[in-house]
């Protein structure tokens, strides 16, 4: 662990916000840009094929860039074909698909890199910026190559942020379910939508203050009855906890952690429990995921980060707390370091926690124990502002390779980096015949010289 260079998967010509992975297409698509001002930096959302090289590195291809105008996309969520982008005050969403189809001598090169034409062009009309590039991967077929197309179509617009100084949707999540549509922003307000219809189902007050992140996780299959968790003072009501079946958590500047029921109030939280000696109001929430079970079946994690609300000259450190996602108990609070800590994205396999910061630093920790596990100090040097975790599997093919896990980060830098924990080399059988050589060894001389040993 410690500061060493990492190499860039991809690189765009705008500052890079939010990162997600479509696991169905297979698709890694980031998004960012430079907003309204007037320097030339477009605002844009990217869509790369990422395939492995050798057994543990990457490397990346740029299928189609949709350009979003004025509006830098800040947040998104995707499912379904479908993304949803914060932009400013209002999320934006796009439906995107995938086209593929044989060609007759088509391949185009272009160093490392592919970009596909403009999205507006029908599948099936490939010219020669069309081609995906297949040098890495040994692909070069003289008669057939596969040619693939990306079409993105704008299809609806709703305000999520109503603040009338300076409206920003912070946070977009879709339920599990894929049935409703969930915004938080800046003005405090929770905002759903049942989607695909996008009818507006709830919009009230849930914090005092501006809401940082979210994230919903379906428990139970008894009813239908929503609850949201927010961060907001109050007490505990244990009778409700029994019938918790679709949770959001979504966390706040407000220092608090709250149940909601459709939207009355049910019950609090409180990572302090678990560090009775922290005075209140002294760190604030800052990330929520939930998660699965490390190796518990039907097991459901919910893990929060707290940050210190003001920083000292000798900075005090960041806080994972780990809660049982059913009961909603904590249980595990561990330190992990003094730099803040800017995002928190969860494995598939519920196994290990990502994290980033706003030094721009970034680690994997043991969801099981919240010990870190690989660490590279500031490997972007600037703020991170995603990370995510490839999925076990992307088009049905195993995209980690030897690696126990890979995560995607991206910063202001406009990098996106790929982090790979690889898996412990086994024992080689010589060294274990050696082992038992010499414990046999040693135990023949005690028996023989018993005084002597």
């Amino acid at each position: 662990m410690g500061k060493k260079k990492m190499l860039d998967l991809y690189r765009a010509p705008f500052p890079l916000y939010t990162v997600k992975v479509d696991a169905t297409t297979g698709l890694v698509i980031t998004a960012g840009g430079g907003g309204p001002s007037k320097t030339g930096i477009k605002n844009a959302v990217h869509f790369l094929d990422v395939q492995m090289v050798g057994k543990n590195q990457y490397s990346s291809s740029l299928l189609h860039s949709h350009d979003t105008d004025t509006r830098a996309t800040i947040n998104m969520a995707v499912g379904d074909g479908v993304i949803a982008a914060g932009q400013d005050g209002t999320c934006s969403l796009m439906k995107f698909k995938l086209c593929q189809q044989k060609e007759e001598n088509a391949t185009h090169r272009d160093g490392n890199t592919l970009e596909l034409s403009n999205a507006r062009r029908r599948c099936g009309k490939a010219g020669k910026g069309n081609l995906e590039n297949r040098s890495t991967t040994g692909d070069m077929s003289d008669t057939r190559n596969e040619t693939v197309q990306i079409t993105v179509t704008n299809i609806a617009e709703v305000l999520s942020d109503l603040n009338p100084h300076d409206p920003l949707q912070k946070v977009v999540r879709f339920s599990p379910d894929m049935n409703l549509l969930l915004t938080g922003g800046t003005d405090g307000y929770i905002r759903i939508w049942e989607f695909p219809s996008l009818e507006k189902k709830f919009d009230f007050k849930a914090h005092e203050k501006e809401i940082e992140d979210l994230d919903m996780s379906t428990i139970s299959k008894v009813n239908c009855q929503l609850l949201l968790i927010f961060i907001t003072p109050n007490v505990m009501n244990d009778q409700n906890k029994c019938f918790l079946l679709q949770q959001l958590v979504t966390v706040g500047r407000d220092f608090v952690c709250n149940v909601w029921s459709d939207n009355q109030l049910v019950t609090s939280l409180n990572w302090l429990e678990t560090m009775p000696q922290i005075a209140e109001k002294t760190y604030r929430y800052m990330a929520c995921r939930f998660g699965n079970g490390e190796d518990e079946k039907d097991a459901i994690r919910l893990y929060t980060v707290q940050i210190p609300h003001k920083r000292d000259k000798k900075p005090p450190p960041c806080y994972i707390t780990k809660w049982d996602g059913k009961i909603l108990l904590p249980m595990l609070t561990s330190p992990c370091g003094t730099e803040v800590i800017s995002c928190l994205a969860v494995s598939d396999s519920g196994r290990f926690l990502g994290l980033g910061t706003v030094t721009g630093s970034v680690a994997v920790h043991i969801a099981f124990s919240l010990q870190k596990l690989y660490y590279v100090h500031e490997s972007h040097g600037i703020v991170v502002t995603d990370v995510v975790f490839l999925p076990n599997l992307m088009k049905g093919q195993n995209i980690k390779g030897n690696n126990k896990a890979a995560l995607l980060s991206v910063a202001v830098d406009s990098r996106c980096q790929v982090h790979t924990v690889t898996k412990e080399r086994p024992i080689p059988p010589w060294l274990f015949f050696c082992g038992l050589v010499v414990v046999g060894v040693l135990l023949i001389l005690q028996y023989l010289f018993p005084v002597l040993l």
